[in-house]
């Protein structure tokens, strides 16, 4: 188990205005405070956890049918108990990107509910200022018999937003969402993707004080992807209150101001988002400390560990006219445009650079070197043309950042840079798109 950093916040809720509190009932919106704190965000408190936990009773042997009860009619139903959450305790100030990490499993979704009053802790406290605009399991809140039009205003009003408000805003919640020609197309006929893309623009047109988010957001394409990036972007700059659950490290490295770690259920390190995706990472990838402490061995070669190296600044395909675009036509070239500053001294650093498809599975790679020595804070730009040979689909681009020693070990780091789709009408058989001059022939037909 890892030394636990900030195991308990020290810092104390506005000594004014009023708030929203849940123990074991229910939570009241109110206003916030205008009071101000030192440290770690300078606004007031928004997020106020203390001692959180939540315990689910999972069945282990169930009577159901007639015929069981008829067979077994003394058995009862078993349970053992099932501990998502213990002593979490944290604050959220207004106006910070908070993100929380995890593996799968860790209890970082049943948090986000707790904070969204849909679960009920089963001990501790939670406190929330401020209106919340929860986007957590797709589909939720929506009424599949009902059409987008209606969802929209119904969403809306559970948002907080009065009926006339929330049906003025219908036509900017469908441009965000793209989806004017399916207004009156009932819920239950839309995608996935759909449904995403509706769910996300109703939050977004809510203008809530505290937006909550889960990784559903995955869910969506690559042009919507970066249309919230974009929206994260300008409700930071815009000083709105945002808590992110997230796998993806370098979202929590470009737009966090504090992340948290959770694993197994406890509070494993909040604080700067650097130190927090290392953590991540050694839960992931790592089973021992580097000789050193700096960096942890990854378990399949205790030669190579996990360590922070970079982080990117920008990170975007561009197009022939130099524009950033997020979907590229089968056969055009990937036109590559990243910059990385460095988080410490590299000497020589590696950048391995892999195209993976929708599935994780890496396509294709390539691995540059640059022989020189880059300094703590200085930028390195990876720049030009990849030929495109992959067939329609998804895809994502991670750059390894690797720090080569002396005595043999290295030190890499992993950064998901960007999410793209390839698009275009030919045939997709498997992978990528091989230029070839196999062609079929008739053999002669042999002597008898």
């Amino acid at each position: 188990m890892l030394a636990r950093s900030e195991k308990r916040p020290g810092g104390t809720a506005p000594t004014s205005g009023s708030w929203s509190e849940e123990t074991d009932g229910g939570v009241a919106t109110i206003g916030v405070s205008r009071g101000t704190r030192a440290g770690a965000g300078a606004g007031p408190v928004v997020i106020e956890a203390r001692g959180v936990a939540k315990s689910f009773r999972i069945p282990e042997y169930r009577v159901d049918t007639l015929k069981e009860r008829v067979s077994h009619p003394f058995r009862r139903s078993e349970y053992r108990e099932l501990c998502a959450l213990q002593n979490i305790s944290f604050d959220v100030h207004q106006g910070e990107f908070f993100g929380i990490v995890g593996r799968n499993g860790s209890g970082k979704s049943t948090l986000l509910k707790i904070l969204a009053s849909i679960y009920r802790p089963y001990a501790g406290k939670v406190r929330m200022a401020g209106r919340v605009a929860p986007f957590i399991e797709l589909g939720v809140g929506f009424n599949p018999e009902m059409t987008a039009r209606e969802n929209v205003v119904l969403n809306g009003v559970l948002f907080g937003l009065g009926r006339r408000d929330a049906q003025s805003r219908l036509d900017a919640v469908l441009d965000f969402a793209e989806l004017r020609d399916f207004v009156d197309l009932k819920i239950k006929n839309y995608s996935s993707g759909m449904m995403v893309r509706l769910a996300f623009a109703i939050m977004v047109q809510a203008d809530a004080d505290i937006m909550l988010i889960d990784e559903v957001l995955a869910v969506g394409d690559a042009a919507f992807a970066q249309k919230c990036m974009d929206v994260f972007h300008e409700r930071r700059e815009a000083g709105k209150t945002i808590v992110l659950v997230t796998h993806d490290m370098a979202t929590v490295q470009s737009l966090c101001h504090r992340a948290m770690v959770i694993h197994d259920g406890e509070l494993e390190y909040i604080g700067d988002p650097e130190d927090a995706a290392l953590h991540y990472y050694r839960l992931n990838f790592a089973h021992e400390p580097a000789a050193d402490g700096d960096g942890v061995m990854a378990p399949d070669n205790d030669s190579v560990a996990v360590e922070i190296n970079g982080r990117a600044v920008q990170a975007r395909l561009l197009d022939e006219a130099g524009r950033p675009i997020a979907n590229v036509e089968q056969g055009v070239p990937l036109v590559l445009d990243v910059v990385i500053e460095a988080a410490r001294e590299l000497e020589k650093p590696v950048f391995v650079v892999h195209v993976l498809n929708d599935d994780h599975v890496v396509v294709f790679g390539f691995t540059r070197r640059l022989d020189e020595l880059v300094a703590q804070g200085q930028r390195v730009r990876l720049a030009g043309e990849i030929e495109n040979r992959l067939v329609p689909g998804r895809y994502a681009i991670d750059c390894w950042i690797r720090r080569d020693r002396g005595f043999g070990d290295m030190r890499v780091q992993g950064l998901r840079l960007i999410h793209f789709g390839v698009y275009g009408t030919a045939p997709r058989h498997g992978i990528v798109s091989l230029r070839t001059n196999v062609e079929p022939a008739l053999e002669p037909a042999p002597d008898e």
